[in-house]
C-alpha cells in the first residue's frame, strides 16, 4: 500500500511564498511522475504541476508558470512545490499525486495518477 503524505500548507499574504512537500510512504514504490493538483471551493480539481522521475521533464498550468517550481528526489520518493508570489486565486486544497503505472500519458488528467494524498490547505489572504 502506498500513502502520500503532504505538508507545508498554511495561510500567507498576497505576494508571499510557501513550499509544499510530499513523501510516498510504502515498502516498495516506483513512480513515473509525481506532482500536484488543487481544488478551490466550488470549482473542479485542476492540474498544477508535474515532474518525471528523472527530474528533467516538468509541466505547469499556465496560471502558475513563472511562479511555482516543482522538484523531486527519486531516492527519497518525494516531490516539492515551491510557490512564490502567491495570489488569492491560488487559495485551494493542494493534492499530491503519483503515477506508478504510466497511464495514457496525459499528465494534465486526473486519470493519469493512481495515488493521491489527503490534501493540504493553502490560503492566500491579507
Amino acid at each position: 500500500q502506498v500513502q502520500l503524505v503532504e505538508s507545508g500548507g498554511g495561510l500567507v499574504q498576497p505576494g508571499g511564498s510557501l513550499r509544499l512537500h510530499c513523501e510516498a510512504v510504502a515498502r516498495t514504490f516506483y513512480y513515473y511522475s509525481m506532482g500536484w493538483f488543487r481544488q478551490a471551493p466550488g470549482k473542479e480539481r485542476e492540474f498544477v504541476a508535474t515532474i518525471d522521475r528523472s527530474g528533467i521533464t516538468t509541466h505547469y498550468a499556465d496560471s502558475v508558470k513563472g511562479r511555482f517550481t516543482v522538484s523531486t528526489d527519486n531516492a527519497k520518493n518525494t516531490v516539492d512545490l515551491q510557490m512564490n508570489d502567491l495570489q488569492p486565486e491560488d487559495t485551494a486544497v493542494y493534492y499530491c499525486v503519483a503515477d506508478t503505472f504510466y497511464g495514457s500519458g496525459n499528465v494534465y488528467s486526473t486519470y493519469q495518477y493512481d495515488y493521491w494524498g489527503q490534501g493540504t490547505q493553502v490560503t492566500v489572504s491579507s
